[in-house]
């Protein structure tokens, strides 16, 4: 005779997981749990959903770093219950911050005597290292303005149309008009020309990008410099420049030490980076310089008195982890300059490696350029039967996570895919993406259009009363897009009925 039993509704002591209740029933989603479960079926649990996440390391669409040396982890995990706010406490990881704000600016050339400290600080990574600066040219602007009686209600200031989107949130959350550079095919970043012209009175800076995030192209620093010098001495104004050095800023002073970007210019005020990027450290740590104590209006700054020691603080947030501060200070100390300019110019040559690949193919046309950041930008010279989602969206069967996206206005009929190297992207995984991005162009060129199979569709709509109606680019992409992924299921449906 068989033998069965009924498992408690509360026992806990079953020592499978998998043969317990707890995955029996759908986790909670919107409520707490009334009950608690053991840690092993919580982990078990929320490690099995996490599975359904793509690799990190083959993100290929990030610029932040996916990989750290094993005894760095090790000083995160040491420090991941120390709260950096309280600076009485950790006054040790206080000054590792000092010490990387210090490194960092004369890694910029600041203009710092022997014995000066820098101005600086850690955050939580380049937003807000961009808020912190923009508050610093507003408050100044708004202050000189009130001195001289003229108005000061309606800052601006000025950037390419191919700013990051945290450019967008100062603009508006801090209520300063953005005044955008508008892009043009087969020129993707900002022309200093044109954005000395939209210079005015009111303008509180000119954001230059030290590596864009459309094709990983710096800007012409320099040359906006001396434009605005020129404008500056024409109209007595003293409008400054900020340089958005996000992913450029641990590149070029160790790939192009002579190129002229930073504090080596007259008029650039501040500097924000990402030490998260190519800083080489895991996310949640950015940095903003500013070239003097002048650059930054004393009434942001709160100062807190510890261990007889003035301690400057400028920032948006109050608690925040010590984890990253340190880890920061570890590579900079670790790797030094050697380290640095070894690992920037493996990533350069892996995205030469990749490059060389495509092109050898002859059906992509490279937007991104051989100076900047180590990334490749490519779209198809002819994407009338197939396009740039279709390929990103099959490089996810392989593993592969690359971004397709349309450029910024006035080049949104320009299409890219974007593959950004980083320190953990070796020849070996470059070579095998080319392998890979060949197998799906030999897919899709087995496949039926699927442009041309509703193009007559997708482009053009009659109206209630018998006009036609065109459609904008963007609605005829969303329907052909659309129309693909149909056919892709249906394909796979039944591929799945034969078998």
């Amino acid at each position: 005779m068989v033998l069965s039993k009924t498992a408690s509704q509360t026992d806990v002591s079953v020592h499978s997981t998998f043969a317990s209740r707890y995955v029996r029933t759908s986790l909670p989603r919107f409520k707490m749990p009334e009950e608690s479960i053991p840690k092993e079926a919580a982990y078990q649990i929320i490690n099995d959903e996490l599975m359904l996440d793509g690799n990190p390391r083959l993100n290929l669409a990030s610029f932040v770093t996916t990989w750290m040396e094993p005894e760095c982890d090790k000083l995160i995990m040491d420090a991941v219950n120390k709260n950096y706010v309280d600076m009485d406490e950790y006054p040790v990881t206080t000054e590792l911050q000092n010490r990387c704000v210090n490194m960092i600016a004369h890694l910029f050339n600041a203009p710092l005597g022997d014995s000066e400290t820098a101005v600086g600080v850690g955050t939580v990574g380049s937003s807000e290292a961009i808020m912190l600066a923009g508050l610093a040219f507003k408050r100044k602007w708004q202050n000189k303005r009130k001195a001289e009686g003229k108005p000061y209600d309606k800052p601006n200031i000025v950037t390419g149309a191919n700013v990051q989107v945290c450019w967008e949130k100062f603009a508006r959350y801090f209520e300063v008009e953005l005044k955008e550079v508008k892009l043009r095919e087969g020129y993707y970043v900002m022309d200093p020309a044109k954005a000395v012209e939209m210079v005015d009175e009111n303008t509180i800076c000119v954001a230059a990008i030290l590596g864009s995030t459309l094709n990983g192209e710096f800007e012409d620093v320099k040359l906006l410099n001396d434009l605005l010098v020129e404008k500056n001495k024409e109209t007595g104004w003293d409008t400054p420049i900020h340089v958005d050095a996000a992913s450029g800023g641990f590149i070029a002073p160790f790939l192009y030490p002579e190129l002229e970007w930073d504090f080596r210019l007259p008029l650039v005020k501040s500097i924000n980076v990402s030490g998260h990027k190519y800083g080489l450290v895991y996310a949640g740590i950015g940095w903003v310089i500013w070239r003097n104590k002048e650059d930054l209006p004393e009434e942001l700054i709160f100062h807190i008195n510890y261990l007889g020691a003035d301690q400057p603080t400028f920032t948006l947030n109050f608690s925040k982890g010590s984890s990253q501060v340190i880890a920061q200070y570890y590579q900079l100390i670790r790797l030094g300059y050697e380290g640095y300019r070894n690992v920037m110019e493996n990533c350069h040559e892996n995205a030469m490696v990749l490059k060389r690949g495509l092109e050898k193919m002859g059906r992509f046309e490279i937007v991104s350029k051989d100076e900047g950041v180590p990334l490749v930008a490519f779209s198809l010279k002819d994407n009338k039967r197939h396009d740039e989602f279709e390929i990103a969206e099959m490089l996810r069967r392989f593993g592969w996570i690359v971004p397709a996206y349309t450029m910024p206005a006035d080049a949104q009929h320009i299409t890219v895919l974007r593959v950004v190297i980083r320190e953990d992207f070796s020849r070996t995984l470059a070579e095998r993406l080319v392998m890979d991005i060949q197998k799906v162009l030999h897919e899709l060129d087995t496949l039926p259009a699927k442009v041309n199979a509703k193009l007559a569709m997708t482009e053009e709509e009659h109206g209630k009363n018998g006009t036609t109606v065109k459609k904008t680019a963007v609605e005829t992409q969303r329907e052909i897009t659309a129309y693909w992924k149909k056919f892709v299921s249906e394909r796979n449906t039944n591929k799945n009925k034969i078998c």
